[in-house]
């Protein structure tokens, strides 16, 4: 799971956890801005040093965006492995140089005390450099819930996020939510609980690919 430092997720990460830890994988993005709102304040070279290193390793991943696991994994390990060796260093070198006070100190530590975690990108190609895309799959949520303020009860908040994860399962997979609903909540009462599966966004695109392909003709003799 890919996500900030929010406390709130660390049991999940707790290797007692049944049936078994998840492994976190930090977010970049996170760990660029405590240096970017640094940087803002100041013109001090290790902010902006920070930035610069940080920023190399995006416009890897914008170079690498769309391929598959083995070829982001592939060059990761050529191209972004060596930066995150040099910038490892780079941060462990400025922080003997701080005060455990110091803002900067306090960014750094940011970094280095989950650096197992902002490096798990490098070895899975699965995993992406930030979780910006579902922090901005969540915009909605967070804008929306002003509106209605609580989910009503326990059980509310747990269905409004079953069918949140619904409606932007249907998006990754470019399928259409409207379309979707429209189409499952007319199945559904008939259809076999064994088979749910049929009706997932990216089983049900592929169903309606196949149905929309003509039927081939056979000329005759």
């Amino acid at each position: 799971m890919q996500a900030d430092a929010f406390a709130g997720f660390n049991e999940l990460y707790d290797g007692a956890r049944k049936p078994g830890p998840i492994s976190e994988a930090a977010c970049w993005a996170h760990g660029r801005r405590k240096f970017f709102d640094l940087a803002k304040l100041s013109k001090a070279p290790i902010e902006h040093e920070a930035v610069r290193r940080i920023d190399e390793l995006f416009a890897i991943e914008r170079l690498i965006n769309g391929k598959t696991v083995d070829e982001r994994r592939a060059v990761r390990q050529e191209r972004s492995k060596p930066l995150i060796v040099s910038f490892e260093a780079f941060l462990r070198e400025k922080l003997a140089l701080l005060s455990a006070n110091n803002d900067t100190a306090k960014a750094i530590n940011y970094s280095l005390s989950r650096w197992a975690e902002f490096t798990r990108f490098l070895d899975d190609g699965r995993v992406c450099l930030s979780n910006n895309v579902a922090e901005r799959a969540l915009r909605g949520v967070a804008i929306g819930r002003r509106n209605w303020t609580f989910a009503g009860s326990d059980e509310g908040g747990r269905r409004a996020a079953a069918v949140y994860t619904l409606i932007e399962s249907c998006k990754l997979n470019d399928v259409n939510p409207q379309a979707w609903l429209a189409f499952v909540l007319a199945k559904l009462p008939d259809h076999p609980a064994k088979a749910i599966d049929e009706l997932l966004p990216w089983n049900w695109k592929i169903a309606q690919d196949d149905a929309a392909q003509p039927t081939p003709t056979i000329a005759a003799a």
